[in-house]
């Protein structure tokens, strides 16, 4: 599908977007609000209590952000005006059944309205608690199922993963790569996600049967989170959980359109909406900055690799 193409089918679509408040979710809202203004409408699912607070969050966390200088200039005093018409704070959460969406009046309108579900939610800390990314980038995406098949006009679900689904694996590595449920990088054990989800629950009931502390929580279910990426061979819990989404996507999508998208290091933007846009360190972009800093030296690498970057 070319870019043509592609902002064509965006024409009088209405969206509904997960994940917006994240890097690359902002990145993906001004992008079709600006190549596509003809779009009927964006539905940003943000964690937040209420509808005002999810508000809030979006105008704050996205649309007040440099990223959208551009489309800014391009409508000048009618900017306010055109994001009311086009883009709408839902509140909810990935992590919880209906996504979060507590108004039942406004669930039936999504149902009935949505065209299109991108679901970029995801937490993307390499050694975050394995509870909460579980939660977020395995089962959020069961959840994000069940949503879509319950909008009646939907065309198409896609689904943010990352290339380092792959896990630890060496040579050539085809992008067709499919896992499923009882799959897994080592031959054993295999790789069930109700024991993964027992094994979380069993670990956390024991914790506070302890009264062990947040903090301790926290560090003891972020090294189990590890142990268990590492078992199946995964390098961390981030892309152990996204693997395990993939499976969900795949084994219980049923006749849902779906694309996976599997970016590698998503970096700066390039050219669109202007050369260098970046929010905080992330990924490789630490390294760089340390570089830039006279703190990082030097960087073993071979001369001849290939760096895979996103912009």
């Amino acid at each position: 599908m070319g870019l043509k193409s592609v902002v064509q089918f965006l024409e009088n679509k209405t969206i509904l977007v997960t994940g917006a408040t994240g890097f690359l979710g902002k990145m993906l809202v001004e992008k079709v609000l600006r190549i596509q203004p003809n779009v009927k409408k964006l539905y940003l699912l943000i964690r937040a209590s209420d509808g005002e607070s999810a508000s809030k969050r979006m105008h704050i966390e996205v649309l007040g952000k440099e990223l959208f200088r551009v489309l800014r200039q391009k409508w000048e005093t009618n900017f306010d005006q055109f994001i009311s018409e086009k883009v709408a704070a839902i509140p909810g959460d990935v992590s919880c059944e209906n996504l979060g969406v507590i108004d039942s009046q406004l669930r039936e309108i999504l149902w009935k309205e949505i065209d299109v579900v991108i679901n970029s939610a995801a937490t993307t800390s390499f050694d975050g608690r394995y509870d909460v990314a579980l939660g977020t980038n395995t089962f959020g995406v069961l959840h994000v199922l069940s949503f879509a098949k319950k909008c009646v006009n939907l065309e198409m679900l896609v689904h943010v993963s990352t290339a380092y689904v792959c896990g630890e694996r060496e040579g050539t590595i085809p992008e067709d790569t499919i896992f499923y449920m009882g799959k897994t990088i080592k031959s054993d054990p295999k790789l069930d996600l109700e024991v993964e989800q027992k094994l979380v629950a069993e670990k956390l009931n024991d914790l506070q049967a302890q009264n062990a502390s947040e903090d301790t929580i926290t560090t003891i279910m972020k090294d189990f989170g590890i142990k268990r990426a590492k078992l199946h061979g995964w390098a961390n819990t981030y892309v152990f959980t996204k693997a395990m989404g993939e499976i969900c996507a795949k084994q219980f999508r049923e006749n849902i359109p779906l694309a996976i998208i599997r970016p590698t290091m998503v970096t700066s933007t390039y050219n669109e909406p202007f050369p260098g846009w970046i929010e905080g360190l992330r990924t490789i972009d630490g390294v760089i900055a340390a570089y830039g800093k006279g703190k990082v030296k030097f960087f073993l690498g071979g001369p001849k690799s290939i760096l895979d970057l996103v912009s």
